[in-house]
């Protein structure tokens, strides 16, 4: 969520998602009338965040028993505990996509609407923002923001399938260790 936070930062720290502009006529320019709560951009960004401290952590997680038990097992209550985290991102992503969603376009309405001869979003970006904020991307960074979590949010509905899948196939299931495939592979 680096774009949600660089979106942010054109703004002098306000988060603009559900935010409304005015034009000022006289400088043609925009100006921002009212913003969100930060902690609405801080709860979107933190979602990521956690998303990838986890990924990081299972993966050192799985190196490390590769390298000192030589295999990963796949023990039922270790397939469940994924499947649980699994549906618990899978519900912040679906909430944290939707705001994006509709705060950017709550954005937009406000920006078409108040600002003339200016037909889509994207096209305010390059227009004059009253200091100190520049607007500069905002619609850029917003919608790539948001792209990225729902990106996010399929991958892991794939994770999600294929730990149900794994967890079909038999609580058993688990890789083979170095010792258990030599017999099979001697010459």
């Amino acid at each position: 969520m680096l774009l949600l936070s660089r979106s942010q930062g054109s703004f002098g720290g306000l988060c603009m998602l559900y935010g409304t502009v005015n034009h000022n006529s006289s400088s043609d320019s925009i100006l921002v009338q009212t913003s969100s709560a930060p902690s609405l951009c801080y709860f979107v960004s933190s979602i990521s965040v956690c998303v990838a401290v986890f990924c990081f952590s299972i993966s050192l997680y799985w190196i490390y028993t590769c390298c000192l038990d030589g295999g990963i097992n796949r023990a039922r209550l270790g397939l469940n505990m994924t499947l649980v985290v699994c549906g618990v991102f899978l519900f912040f992503f679906l909430v944290t996509g939707c705001v994006l969603k509709v705060g950017r376009d709550f954005l937009c309405d406000s920006v078409l609407h108040a600002v003339p001869n200016v037909t889509r979003c994207e096209q305010a970006q390059s227009r004059t923002w009253i200091s100190p904020y520049t607007g500069t991307q905002f619609y850029t960074g917003l919608y790539n923001a948001g792209t990225a979590l729902w990106v996010n949010f399929f991958i892991w509905i794939l994770i999600g399938m294929l730990v149900v899948i794994q967890r079909c196939q038999g609580s058993d299931t688990r890789m083979m260790t170095p010792s258990e495939t030599q017999p099979l592979f001697q010459d």
